[in-house]
């Protein structure tokens, strides 16, 4: 864990998240500045960056964690479609240096499906009702 990363502090619980899926070794959360409701953050609990630096058994795990919230945004959002995005460095787009993926919804009546700007939910709740209709697809 590296005390001043803001993914390793939700994992130690020390910051909330509205969790989608943890396991051993993975957690799934809502982003909070989601490009489209209903975005999610694929993490490894163990601190690595970049990508290369994952061990592959791990790694392994991370990808079977994004195929699920994927299969679970189809089943309980009903999206079209799904972006799956990681980026590694500054210079790539990457915010915060711990290693991630984006699981984004994509939807027939998108504005613009190549949309990456953060947006906002409406309140928490509203951003805990998604959460929830992905949960609930994964069980």
């Amino acid at each position: 864990m590296n005390t001043s990363c803001i993914f390793c502090k939700i994992i130690k619980g020390e910051l909330p998240s509205s969790k989608v899926l943890e396991t051993t070794d993975v957690i799934a959360f809502m982003d909070i500045n989601p490009v489209i409701k209903g975005h999610v953050l694929v993490v490894p609990k163990e601190h690595h960056n970049p990508i290369t630096n994952v061990p592959d058994a791990l790694l392994g795990k991370v990808i079977a964690a994004v195929k699920k919230i994927a299969a679970a945004q189809i089943k309980g959002l009903k999206a079209d479609g799904i972006n799956v995005t990681q980026a590694n460095g500054e210079i790539a787009g990457q915010v915060i240096p711990h290693v991630h993926f984006h699981v984004i919804p994509r939807f027939a009546n998108d504005e613009n499906p190549k949309n990456w700007i953060p947006g906002k939910y409406s309140s928490p709740d509203e951003m805990n009702a998604y959460c929830s209709k992905i949960k609930q697809a994964l069980e």
